[in-house]
């Protein structure tokens, strides 16, 4: 007997629902533009060529601001050590003296127990905590020697004194436990920043690097023409001062007995400072870049300005937000070799002017010492000029 049952329409379930063979193509569709879709964007996820290098300049800045920060906490705990290391000495003196102190109030408590005399009183004085509350009483007192009586104050002196040494030492202690803890946080931010910008670094192409050079090869000619501006417009601002200052002298000449004067500049001791300090400066050039060195085989940034104004016998704080406040703040049309011409609005870099537009400076990792243009990040990254002495 043949079967009455219809038979099954070609197709598949989707969720437990039938579907026919058209509708199962118009999904499988839909699914296949999904995933393209999904998979697009994975190209472009990758950043541009500019997108890496602006992220790595942003990455050296960012370790530059940790390294000043590192420097200031490092420069801390060494002032710090050497406060609790003096605290800790003194308190080991003044023990041996409130030790000296105690024996001497021994000796008398002593005498008073063999000879019989104030035996109970010598007990309380034993167990006392402070040996002056004990003293004070009038009764014990009236019975007491002026010797004892200069042992029980130096006692008491020296036990207070000694107490209020111990103190300042566990607090300055304290505060060595904190700045230490700034200091690793520090270091590890610096190397953090510095690892990420090495791995982009890693992952670009030797053609993008090409273009990356490239890049930056512009960059430098563009510093290197705003230098000559400025060269030029110093170089016009120093002879239209001069020409006024000759005016003057002639001025001054025919209008006196004839007489004529020669004094030297008011600012020819800072040249000769910066002379020296543009000096030494100059002699590091090469010597590689290390975040928190001072030298003498590498220095960072502040480290380089201090050691090269050092030399010139002119003490600079540590780090480029205190070297920024210690001198006279100056345009940077009138800038003077040797000068300090800090960058970026929160100040984390600086270099040392030489005349012409150009510094020289530690700019970052991974390079040397070098003789650059002032504009080498452009004319908008510099902060301000100071000269320090």
């Amino acid at each position: 007997m043949a079967s009455h049952r219809k038979s099954r329409p070609a197709g598949t379930r989707v969720a437990g629902i039938r579907t026919p063979a058209l509708a199962t193509a118009a999904l499988t569709s839909v699914a296949l533009l999904s995933q393209s879709a999904n998979a697009a964007p994975e190209a472009d996820d990758k950043p541009s060529l500019e997108e890496v290098e602006k992220k790595v300049d942003d990455l050296y800045r960012q370790a530059e601001s940790a390294t000043d920060k590192y420097n200031s906490a490092k420069e801390k705990t060494t002032k710090q050590r050497k406060r609790v290391d003096t605290l800790l000495d003194d308190v080991a003196k003044r023990t041996q003296k409130l030790n000296e102190a105690r024996e001497e109030l021994g000796s008398f408590a002593a005498a008073q127990y063999r000879t019989g005399a104030s035996a109970p009183d010598t007990a309380t004085f034993l167990l006392a905590d402070t040996p002056q509350d004990y003293f004070d009483q009038t009764q014990l007192m009236n019975r007491m020697t002026g010797r004892q009586k200069v042992a029980v104050d130096d006692y008491v002196t020296q036990q207070s004194e000694t107490m209020k040494k111990r103190q300042e030492a566990t607090e300055s202690l304290e505060t060595l436990t904190e700045t230490q803890g700034d200091l690793k946080t520090a270091k590890a931010t610096v190397q953090r920043k510095l690892a990420d910008a090495r791995e982009l670094l890693s992952k670009l192409t030797a053609e993008e690097k090409a273009r990356l050079a490239a890049i930056e090869r512009e960059k430098q000619q563009e510093a290197a023409r705003k230098a000559d501006e400025l060269a030029r417009q110093q170089a016009a601002q120093q002879k239209a001062q001069e020409e006024a200052a000759q005016q003057q002298d002639s001025g001054s000449a025919s209008a006196g007995s004839g007489s004529s004067s020669s004094t030297a500049p008011a600012d020819s001791s800072y040249a000769t400072k910066a002379e020296k300090a543009l000096a030494f400066a100059r002699a590091q050039i090469g010597k590689p870049y290390v975040w928190g060195a001072v030298g003498p085989g590498s220095y960072d940034c502040s480290g380089l300005t201090q050691a090269a104004w050092k030399a010139a016998g002119v003490t600079l704080p540590r780090t480029t937000y205190d070297q920024v406040n210690a001198g006279t703040t100056v345009s940077l049309t009138d800038a003077q070799p040797g000068d300090l011409v800090f960058f970026y609005d929160d100040v984390t870099h600086v270099g040392i002017y030489i005349g012409n537009g150009m510094m020289i400076h530690a700019p970052k990792p991974g390079t040397y010492v070098r003789e650059e243009s002032i504009y080498y990040d452009g004319e908008s990254a510099i902060h301000s000029v100071v000269r320090p002495a």
